[in-house]
């Protein structure tokens, strides 16, 4: 199931992708609550596929599948390649930063290059969603905690990232964290540490990996942050990059005014966005 949260003549709805139409499922609340109850309410969702009112994908805007995500957790050096690139040891324990909610952006709304920042780069990055609360939770038990998944643009403005060694800053300027352009419920993903995903710049491919190449899966990830804090649905895990930054590049190409931004992950589907100046 691909649940989406959209907009259609000036009110937000929490729908279903069916084909190329969107059906409302008629629930009030947010993605969060309806993740939340899950339980109860997934059998009202089944029958809205059937009964709810339909639109056109092409007559609505989707938005950030999930809005105000209580936290926002990204890891870093999680791929080798990115390891190597980046001229860094790769970690023995796993390296986390956060990004403000604030960061969350749509799948195909503008990104932002701020006043304050003009060192901004790309990060493809497959995101899980927590389904359920859960503290100290095993690895083996990890999967059960996903609700569903969806392609990530970690975007990072550069500067602001290295000048301290806390990262959260250069990570979380506003619209820097476009998410969607849905939740694919975990039930259909079969294998999410076999996933392909890219990143293109103005159609030029810049990131091409898998995500059989995690330094530290997805269960390791769940295991070790549930050790510090409580899990709660619609938390968001950002599981890393792979190599292709353009900070990484020779010379170094950072985003400008007007570039194109695609990220795709096989299977979830693709978000878009084109770079504009703050005003």
């Amino acid at each position: 199931m691909k649940l989406v949260t959209f907009e259609r003549k000036g009110a937000q709805h929490i729908g279903v992708l069916v084909g190329d139409s969107v059906v409302t499922i008629g629930l009030p609340g947010s993605m969060i609550d309806l993740i939340a109850g899950w339980d109860a309410f997934h059998r009202q969702v089944d029958s809205a596929i059937a009964t709810g009112e339909r639109f056109p994908r092409s007559s609505v805007h989707l938005r950030a599948p999930v809005q105000r995500p209580g936290k926002i957790f990204a890891i870093g050096l999680n791929y080798a390649d990115h390891i190597a690139e980046s001229k860094m040891e790769t970690p023995k324990h796993q390296v986390w930063f956060t990004k403000a909610a604030t960061s969350i952006n749509g799948p195909f709304d503008p990104i932002l290059i701020a006043r304050a920042g003009q060192y901004v780069d790309y990060e493809v990055e497959l995101v899980a969603i927590i389904g359920k609360r859960g503290r100290n939770i095993a690895k083996a038990d990890a999967p059960s905690y996903v609700f569903g998944y969806c392609v990530g643009n970690d975007v990072t403005e550069r500067f602001w990232q290295h000048r301290t060694p806390q990262w959260s800053l250069g990570k979380s300027f506003d619209t820097h964290a476009p998410i969607g352009p849905w939740i694919t419920t975990a039930d259909e993903v079969a294998e999410p540490h076999a996933l392909g995903l890219r990143c293109f710049v103005n159609g030029e491919k810049r990131q091409d990996s898998n995500t059989k190449h995690l330094v530290f899966n997805i269960w390791d990830q769940i295991e070790h942050l549930s050790q510090a804090m409580t899990l709660e649905p619609g938390d968001l895990i950002f599981t890393g990059t792979p190599g292709g930054v353009g900070a990484a590049m020779d010379p170094r190409q950072f985003l400008k005014t007007g570039d194109v931004v695609r990220c795709e992950i096989d299977g979830l589907g693709a978000i878009e966005a084109k770079l504009v100046a703050e005003a």
